[in-house]
């Protein structure tokens, strides 16, 4: 007989293969438990992913409001060392803070107001410009007539978009009164982080052993220590930049210099990877009105200025605070702002700078050999073989 024609086992066969205690019939006493707990993990897990959705508007507030409570709290502990309380030190540092957003707010709106006026004023004149430029250059015969009649077929078409967006009101009004409660919420755990931190710190540690509490506090004030390291050295480094662009901007006689200054100063320092091209534009653009070859001046500068404050600045200042390599800082900001959009790009860099600085707490590194140090495709050098020693 073929060895295909072999008979199959029998029932009998295959229930003496099985293990003690099971049958064809009656299923291990195991499996029923087994998949109860499986079924209750996955409806766990779904139930967990669909609470994290709802409530990822309250997560990304108290994720802000951590870090904002870790960016000032030097800061509030520097107050709390000289006899101040620490509610009447957070509330001094939050006084601070809110002037100078209401002064930066204020410049750059009396900016915005005259730059306007500004423009209003002088269109006839910058319409002549443009046309007798369009004439010298494309031999054209156009005239400011032509250019009147083509800003009002486009003002009649914005005006319809503005009619569609002002029939929109209660969806704007809605968002807007929706991002105010954020921005309060914010401030509200911002406050009670940075003023109540140590009973904070105190009751998580509660929740530990003595072994493990040590790690949390030394975690805990890495992350205090990068977080407001980030902060103070982007803001000194937004005071050198505004001081700099302040000088070149008198020089070559732009108008608002301080204005201009201040806001370079800010956006190119505390917006990630496109606050240095947001920065320069305005100022670019507003000489460029005014003088093109001021404007080709300011822009030449702004190129060098940037590079010395890449490479001579920049490094001198977040030395002790932000040693961190600009590609691993630029793929932290896509990564973060794909995770949280912008909210995610503003924490990428200190939430990367507190993980490298666990990495270089917690994680145990080696000396390195000079073989691993030689550089690709270089022999290393062969050790001579031991000399046998004979009586």
């Amino acid at each position: 007989m073929a060895a295909d024609d072999e008979p199959t086992p029998g029932p009998a066969a295959a229930a003496d293969t099985l293990p003690v205690g099971w049958s064809v019939r009656t299923p291990p006493r195991w499996l029923p438990r087994s998949l109860l707990y499986t079924t209750l993990a996955v409806a766990g897990l779904i139930a967990a992913f669909w609470v994290l959705g709802k409530l990822q508007g309250l997560l990304t507030i108290l994720m802000v409001s951590l870090f904002l409570a870790f960016a000032i709290e030097p800061a509030v502990n520097w107050l709390a060392a000289r006899g101040v309380r620490r509610g009447a030190g957070t509330g001094v540092v939050f006084g601070g803070m809110l002037l100078v957003v209401v002064a930066f707010v204020w410049t750059l709106g009396a900016l915005l107001v005259n730059q306007v006026t500004m423009l209003v004023n002088n269109a006839p004149d910058y319409i002549q410009d443009v046309v007798d430029w369009i004439n010298s250059t494309f031999d054209q015969d156009l005239s400011g007539a032509d250019l009147t009649k083509y800003a009002s077929e486009w003002s009649s078409t914005i005006e319809g978009y503005l009619v569609g967006l002002a029939g929109n009101v209660w969806g704007i009004g809605t968002v807007a009164i929706g991002a105010i409660f954020q921005l309060l919420g914010v401030l509200l755990f911002t406050f009670y982080f940075a003023a109540d931190g140590p009973r904070f710190r105190t009751w998580v540690c509660s929740l530990l052993p003595p072994k493990q509490q040590k790690h949390v506090l030394r975690a805990w004030d890495i992350a205090v220590e990068k977080t407001g390291g980030y902060i103070y050295s982007r803001a000194l480094l937004a005071l050198c930049s505004a001081l700099a662009h302040y000088v070149a901007l008198r020089l070559f006689d732009v108008p608002s210099a301080f204005a201009l200054a201040l806001w370079v100063g800010v956006v190119s320092q505390f917006i990630p990877t496109v606050g240095t091209y947001l920065a320069g534009a305005l100022p670019v653009l507003i000489a460029l009105v005014h003088d093109p070859i001021s404007a080709l001046w300011i822009l030449l500068f702004i190129v060098a200025y940037q590079q010395f404050e890449n490479y001579v600045l920049q490094p001198r200042i977040t030395a002790t605070t932000l040693d961190m390599h600009p590609a691993v800082a630029f793929g932290a900001v896509i990564a973060g702002a794909a995770l949280l959009g912008p909210t995610g790009a503003l924490l990428a860099i200190p939430v990367t700078a507190t993980l490298q600085g666990f990495a270089g707490a917690f994680v145990r590194r080696y000396e390195v050999t000079e073989e691993a140090e030689a550089p690709p495709g270089k022999k290393r050098k062969e050790q001579p073989p031991a000399e046998s020693s004979s009586e």
